[in-house]
Formats: structure tokens, C-alpha cells, sequence
């Protein structure tokens, strides 16, 4: 199992750290069921601490090298069926294992890039 750092990823210190402004998302995985008379009834499947899942937008504003090396990880968890990977997001407590299933990356000028990627919370064992 990977980890988004800078160790693993390669990166020099603060490589992999997004800039601020990023975007957190809850979809709570929730079924509805509505009856003719207005009743409305709602029911979660599975285990209640899964049916939340967090959809980080995030941005990294690098060196190209750093740049190339984000994106680099991210090619290999592609490669490798969209391995999960361990990640803590800013202002979070622990560490959560998330994919990473898009991502553009951009080069504004010489030796800098901007990547955007979307990391999406999974939940499955260790």
C-alpha cells in the first residue's frame, strides 16, 4: 500500500502538500423511498461509518520535477487497477485511503505546473 507523501512520492519537502482553497465533498450514500401520501422514508446499506464517503478537489501548484513525480504516482496507482493509496488531508485527524481516478495537469510556464486532481475516499481492508 502506497502513501501520498513526500517520501514515497519523491518529491522535495512540502512536494506534495496542496495549495490552500482546496474542496472537501460528503455524499452520503443514502436510498429514499417516497409513498403517495408525502411519507418519505430513508435507509443507508452496509455499514453506517462507509456511507459517507469525502471527495477532495485539490490543487498543486510545483516545480515541474515535483510535478512530474505527483503525477508519476498517480500513473502507477492507474497501472495497478487504481490502487488505493494512504492520504490525510489538511485539517484532518488520521489518514484515509483514497483513489485517484482523474486528474489535468498544467504548465502555466518554464519549470512550474499546476496538477489538479480529485481524490475520492474508498473503504476497504488493509
Amino acid at each position: 500500500m502506497a502513501t501520498f507523501d513526500d517520501d514515497n512520492v519523491g518529491t522535495s519537502a512540502g512536494g506534495t502538500t496542496p495549495t490552500y482553497g482546496q474542496q472537501k465533498r460528503s455524499a452520503p450514500n443514502v436510498r429514499t423511498v417516497q409513498f403517495a401520501d408525502g411519507y418519505e422514508h430513508r435507509i443507508i446499506f452496509g455499514l453506517a461509518q462507509h456511507q459517507n464517503p469525502k471527495i477532495f478537489n485539490l490543487t498543486f501548484e510545483k516545480s515541474q520535477s515535483d510535478a512530474q513525480k505527483i503525477e508519476d504516482f498517480f500513473d502507477a496507482r492507474a497501472n495497478a487497477n487504481f490502487e488505493s493509496f494512504d492520504y490525510q488531508p489538511a485539517g484532518e485527524s488520521s489518514t484515509s485511503k483514497f483513489v485517484c481516478e482523474n486528474w489535468t495537469k498544467t504548465i502555466p510556464y518554464l519549470n512550474r505546473a499546476t496538477i489538479k486532481a480529485t481524490f475520492r475516499e474508498v473503504f476497504e481492508s488493509s
